[in-house]
């Protein structure tokens, strides 16, 4: 085992990488593409220029915030729906027997494949949004949570038992905090699958996000604010997985 960089070592390694790709843009742009034609609408030096642009119009703000709070509406349906049902299937034998090949089955068919479906049903807006964006994030909280569940150590159970804890006191004392772990572990995985979602869920006939913004700057021909919005999206969904996983080493050293 090599011996494990410092927290200095660690950050400049990264830094590197991201250097690297910017580098690798760069390139892409100037050697494979015309550096004075469409190619340089694209290059990093205009897209960084619209961001700052951007940056200060209050009109992307209003997007950012419509986006995030989508994420937090489908990501709050799918922890209430996942979590509970996790729970049950961790607990009971017959029933993780009877639910876990029609779970795998939905699990595998893609959230985006649902649009026409959601949207004949429920029609444009907020609403078919926030079921797709549900859908995407419930399997992992679920599965987790109910493989936290499994893992629970059968003497915090017993003690549980013996001290005569009823069955409410036994999962708020003893399983939710022992399966806390997991379903961070599942929010964490939920997000990045929310993030990918998102912006074509939000060319459903939407006024407001993202997803909505990246259509209107390529209908305006706008084409260093599109970069501009794809590297705000990279570094917003950066955000979001870096929260969850503070939350989780958080947890895990308490």
């Amino acid at each position: 085992m090599g011996k494990q960089p410092s927290s200095l070592s660690h950050w400049l390694l990264g830094l590197a990488g991201l250097s690297s790709l910017l580098l690798g843009w760069w390139l892409g742009v100037h050697l494979l593409g015309d550096g004075n034609g469409l190619a340089a609408r694209f290059s990093p030096e205009a897209t960084f220029a619209s961001l700052l642009e951007l940056l200060g119009r209050g009109e992307l703000y209003e997007h950012v915030l419509v986006s995030l709070k989508r994420i937090l509406v489908g990501l709050l349906l799918a922890l209430l729906i996942g979590v509970p049902l996790g729970l049950l299937v961790g607990s009971y034998r017959h029933l993780e027997a009877a639910t876990t090949p029609a779970f795998q089955f939905l699990r595998m068919i893609s959230p985006l494949s649902w649009m026409p479906v959601v949207v004949m049903l429920m029609g444009v807006g907020d609403q078919p949004i926030y079921f797709l964006l549900a859908f995407a994030a419930l399997w992992p909280i679920l599965l987790n949570t109910a493989a936290g569940v499994r893992q629970l150590d059968p003497r915090w159970l017993q003690l549980s038992r013996s001290l005569s804890a009823t069955r409410w006191e036994t999962l708020r004392k003893v399983i939710l905090p022992g399966v806390l772990g997991h379903v961070l572990t599942g929010v964490r995985l939920s997000i990045g699958i929310l993030w990918i979602v998102l912006v074509p869920c939000e060319m459903l006939g939407v006024s407001a996000g993202l997803g909505y913004f990246i259509l209107d700057t390529r209908d305006r021909l706008a084409y260093s604010e599109l970069m501009a919005m794809v590297l705000l999206i990279g570094v917003l969904g950066f955000a979001l997985d870096a929260l969850a996983r503070g939350l989780h080493r958080r947890w895990s050293h308490a």
